[in-house]
């Protein structure tokens, strides 16, 4: 029938042991990508002072990942992507203007301050803001 005296499996027991435990988020990886760079750069440098900082970024790192207090590191992940949100949306927006720079323009609606993405048409247009509805002229 069942072999119950079977050993378990390496995944079942860091399974166990990870079972109400916290684990990795966005901050996690964050902090290991930090910790990353700081390592090359302490290969060139050589400073200890940076090894003690990559050391304890590290540690807290590991600490996130063991907490068990997982309301607590949720709210931590919340305010990190908070934080991160308004940069992470300028930095793919620039992303979107270099890309369509040969076919589209962007300008702001002036009622909501939506960017609206136009095609690039010379001349004088009428445009109207799929969000608010707003109509206003254009010249491109």
């Amino acid at each position: 029938m069942g072999n119950y005296n079977r050993r378990p499996s390496f995944r079942e027991r860091v399974a166990a042991f990870m079972a109400g435990r916290y684990g990795i988020d966005r901050l996690y990886y964050f902090l290991l990508a930090i910790c990353f760079i700081l390592i090359v750069i302490n290969l060139f440098v050589g400073s200890i002072i940076i090894s003690v900082i990559e050391s304890a970024l590290f540690a807290y790192a590991i600490f996130r990942v063991m907490s068990r207090n997982i309301y607590k590191r949720q709210q931590e992940n919340e305010k990190f992507i908070k934080l991160t949100e308004k940069p992470k949306k300028i930095f793919n927006l620039q992303k979107c203007k270099m890309r369509d720079r040969k076919t589209h323009v962007y300008r702001k609606c002036p009622s909501c301050k939506n960017n609206l993405r136009l095609p690039r048409q010379k001349g004088k247009h009428t445009v109207v803001c799929p969000c608010c509805k707003h109509r206003f002229d254009v010249r491109i």
